[in-house]
């Protein structure tokens, strides 16, 4: 996933009221659009190095995006809107192993009136739901983590995708881990233990999870390697 625009280096202030990001380039203060509900644990530090997109549609009430952020000099991206595309452009470039050569791959697929899951993969004759989460989370220095916050919404999803593999689909969730330099993946079952709970139900149940981990630069965003799921 190719930025459009060339982005903008600047210096974090605060993050405050979860969507607004003040940033200091160049001795301005600009506030940019933080595109991420997570509590970005880790990642907020004062003077921490960021990119952001400028957008000069008038539309917009504010012209800037936050991308990526410079945590314990690893990049981390932060724009979760970005993580389906990112998976999309995998999934059609058969950068995961386990969908390569997929017949179809359908976006935003609602599985009832209730839910609708990010992907609907055809892979000889199977159809596979597919649940993308967007992973910011490092507190060691190679191990990932999910989620960084209570999620009742994802403890959702997982329940939908047990009932959806009693229906005859499979079902997967994939953890998008936007951080540089990690080998590993793990559930964070401290910050939130239901989901933990959930976690194990499914995979008990045939829910499958993967992690790939992205390469990030100023430039793109793409999907690297397969990390090892621990602690399970």
């Amino acid at each position: 996933m190719k930025f459009s625009k060339r982005l903008i280096k600047g210096k974090l202030i605060k993050r405050y009221k979860r969507f607004f990001a003040d940033i200091n380039i160049k001795n301005e203060i600009i506030t940019a659009h933080c595109p991420n509900t997570g509590s970005m644990m880790g990642l907020l530090d004062q003077n921490n190095v960021v990119w952001i997109s400028k957008n000069n549609d008038p539309k917009r009430k504010l012209k800037y995006t936050l991308e990526i952020i410079k945590a314990k000099d690893n990049l981390v991206g932060v724009n979760t809107h970005l993580a389906n595309k990112i998976v999309y452009e995998g999934l059609s470039n058969n950068l995961i192993n386990e969908f390569m050569n997929s017949d179809s791959i359908k976006p935003e697929v609602y599985y009832n009136k209730n839910t609708r899951f990010d992907f609907l993969v055809n892979k000889n004759d199977q159809k596979h739901y597919i649940e993308v989460k967007n992973v910011t989370l490092f507190r060691t220095n190679n191990i990932s983590e999910f989620p960084d916050a209570v999620t009742s919404r994802g403890s959702k999803h997982l329940k939908t995708l047990v009932d959806a593999i009693k229906k005859g689909y499979k079902t997967c969730i994939l953890f998008l881990v936007q951080i540089q330099n990690m080998e590993n993946f793990q559930i964070a079952k401290d910050i939130d233990k239901n989901y933990y709970k959930n976690y194990l139900l499914a995979k008990k149940s045939g829910v499958q999870f993967l992690a790939y981990r992205c390469n990030i630069d100023t430039n793109s965003i793409t999907i690297e390697k397969k990390l090892n799921i621990i602690n399970e």
